[in-house]
């Protein structure tokens, strides 16, 4: 177990393109969750959830996402050594379930999506996939979240419901390098905290 203070893990975090192929223990996958699912949630709905594949099924995700004539030339080959790919999704149903029991029924959030203020199904889920990414940073792990492509394949083929968002995918594994490739937006600097407060007016 590795655990370091919270501002390191938070500091130390990146988007990593690069895995080795070395197996990540269920278990340790698994804790991450556990502190993922402690994340805010409206209503305590806990909306989200995650497609979990590996092993063979890492090569079926990629197949579809990033067919075998598409990789020539592609900038980062070793983030297809991920062991697990995680896609992160989200059920709107369940917080029109959720605010239809009494003590939220007054709200009148359960009779339609279209009565939200905001999607709090993206929201909750999106709280919880940076708390699990934390996690996995604490515990040693390297991971990406990034946008998939061919979405409406990758439903058909795993069978995800119509009615759910699929948020992305994370790519977990342990670094294979320090060396790696980085993305063209990491030289981009980095706001700071007076740049984003506000007082009393924007």
């Amino acid at each position: 177990v590795i655990t370091v203070e919270f501002a390191d893990v938070v500091k130390s975090r990146r988007m990593s393109r690069a895995f080795s192929q070395e197996a990540i223990a269920p278990s340790l996958f698994e804790e991450c969750v556990d502190l993922a699912t402690r994340a805010p949630s409206a209503g305590k709905t806990q909306g989200w959830s995650l497609l979990v594949l590996a092993e063979d099924e890492t090569s079926q995700y990629w197949d579809i996402a990033l067919p075998a004539e598409k990789r020539e030339g592609f900038a980062f080959p070793s983030l297809l050594n991920a062991p697990l790919i995680a896609l992160v999704l989200a059920d709107p149903h369940a917080y029109l379930s959720r605010y239809s029991e009494p003590d939220k029924a007054s709200t009148g959030l359960g009779e339609s999506v279209e009565q939200w203020p905001a999607p709090y199904w993206t929201i909750d889920a999106s709280f919880a996939t940076m708390t699990l990414l934390l996690a996995l940073e604490d515990r040693g792990v390297s991971s990406l979240f990034f946008a998939h492509a061919q979405e409406e394949r990758l439903r058909e083929f795993f069978g995800i419901p119509a009615h759910v968002q699929v948020l992305g995918t994370i790519a977990c594994g342990y670094a294979l390098s320090d060396n790696e490739r980085k993305g063209r937006s990491s030289s981009r600097a980095r706001h700071t905290a007076s740049s984003v407060i506000h007082r009393s007016r924007w």
